[in-house]
């Protein structure tokens, strides 16, 4: 054997002696470790994660909860007076409210003037109320007993001073403890409205026609006689125009019951 085989010999022994030196190192790392982080599986490490997580969140609470008796009434105190000033502002806003005073509608002197001449025409007891519906773009609106309905009507059409020639709108109400027709009115050459009211006996609804007064009442009347039941005296042709005569009750009453559950 010469020396160059001899060299070589040397070198993979020292090759061999290093791996076998690895290899123990690393047997020795795995042998310190623990068995179960070892041995743990992905839903193990998992749980470990959220209770160490959950143990700062416990460390809080104990420190939230370790108050002296001390500033637990000064705290109690505090928020007790934070709700009686929330109370009072609140309180002192709703009489504020109340206290508050409507400016005058723009359309009062309208109604004003037209209480003057209903008074003046068919009397002071005509009315039942008056008011400004400020909800319906302040539009004057009277509520008139039923016996003076019809006279109020003519004055309205026929008083230099109204000269109410259009019915923009008429329709009938059921309120349960009586009926009710709405008329609304306009005087074209004015340009003024007007709106008015009038209750009926629920179980004998009965009120003049006012077709005669502007013929649009003709239909709108018989509408509200084929829903509601209001007979509208001296109609020139009252019948139902929607249901036809057949039809048994009237829809539009709270208390109507389908004759025919199916239709």
């Amino acid at each position: 054997m010469n020396e160059k085989d001899t060299e070589q010999l040397k070198k993979e022994k020292m090759t061999n002696d290093k791996e076998i030196v690895t290899s123990k190192m690393s047997n020795e790392k795995l042998e310190k470790q623990p068995v179960n982080k070892l041995n743990s599986n992905p839903l193990e490490s998992t749980n470990n994660q959220a209770e160490e997580t959950e143990q700062p969140k416990r460390t809080v609470e104990a420190k939230d909860t370790d108050i002296s008796p001390e500033k637990a009434k000064a705290i109690a105190a505090a928020k007790a007076k934070a709700a009686a000033m929330a109370k009072t502002r609140t309180a002192k806003a709703k009489e504020e409210k109340k206290e508050e005073v409507l400016e005058p509608s723009h359309n009062q002197p309208l109604l004003d003037k037209y209480i003057k001449i209903i008074e003046e025409q068919i009397g002071k007891d005509a009315l039942e109320d008056y008011y400004i519906n400020r909800l319906s773009k302040h539009v004057p609106t009277v509520i008139v007993k039923q016996e003076r309905y019809f006279k109020l009507a003519t004055v309205l059409k026929k008083h230099a001073e109204l000269q109410f020639d259009y019915l923009v709108e008429l329709h009938g109400t059921d309120f349960v403890t009586h009926m009710e027709v709405y008329v609304y009115l306009y005087a074209l050459s004015f340009n003024q409205p007007i709106v008015v009211k009038v209750k009926l006996d629920r179980e004998k609804p009965t009120i003049p026609s006012l077709a005669s007064l502007w013929e649009g009442a003709n239909w709108p009347e018989c509408e509200a006689y084929d829903l509601l039941g209001i007979q509208f005296e001296n109609h020139p042709d009252l019948k139902r125009i929607l249901l036809g005569e057949e039809w048994i009750g009237y829809p539009l009453r709270k208390d109507y019951e389908p004759h025919d559950v199916e239709v």
